[in-house]
């Protein structure tokens, strides 16, 4: 019987570092982030759709979408971030459900869907277990700040956008405080596998 779990925390809170840690045993690890660039790879249907909505100003030289852009023209229009998001998410879920039965006709124990926005996109339903990466507010400024060379107003506007990690606490699970070192995140991952079982 495999155990569907929902990795979710915010932007900078460590949960790629968790995601890693999570591969390098051997659990199969399904990314929203990384099947969301497949799904708008040249020539596949949400490709399509994205640019005969925006047009040819949102690709890049060789065809590819050019993200920064998109991402600018849809950071302050709801409407056309309500639009996009209707042409990729329904693709990115396809991909993820297609791995997911994969691996449980594969009958691995435990799959990790790996989902920034599991709560805010009501995602919750589709997974067993959650586990969510939580670092304070300031720790989160400061690692964003550092990671993506932002000021202070820039990292703040991009935290405000995701629903506050606090928040997320009391919908999950299970919590790994990603506030210490890397070996300290690895042990709670390890004492929450353990107790359930994996």
């Amino acid at each position: 019987m495999t155990i569907i779990v929902g990795l979710t925390g915010g932007i900078a809170s460590g949960k790629s570092t968790v995601s890693n840690m999570l591969k390098e045993k051997g659990i199969t690890v399904i990314d929203a982030d990384v099947e969301a660039r497949l799904a708008v790879d040249i020539g596949e249907p949400a490709y399509n759709e994205i640019v005969n909505y925006f047009g040819q100003e949102v690709l890049h030289e060789d065809g590819s979408i050019n993200r920064p852009k998109l991402g600018e023209l849809i950071f302050n229009d709801l409407e056309k971030r309500t639009k996009l998001n209707s042409i990729v998410h329904p693709a990115v879920r396809a991909r993820m459900d297609e791995k997911r039965i994969r691996a449980i006709e594969n009958d691995e124990k435990i799959v990790i869907m790996d989902i920034p926005l599991l709560f805010e996109s009501k995602l919750k339903s589709t997974v067993e277990k959650t586990l969510l990466v939580y670092v304070d507010e300031e720790t989160q400024l400061k690692r964003l700040m550092e990671r993506n060379n932002f000021t202070e107003e820039e990292a703040r506007s991009r935290i405000l956008s995701q629903m506050p990690l606090k928040d997320k606490v009391s919908l999950s699970d299970a919590v790994i405080d990603n506030n210490g070192s890397i070996e300290d995140t690895r042990k709670q991952l390890n004492a929450i596998l353990e107790e359930w079982d994996i």
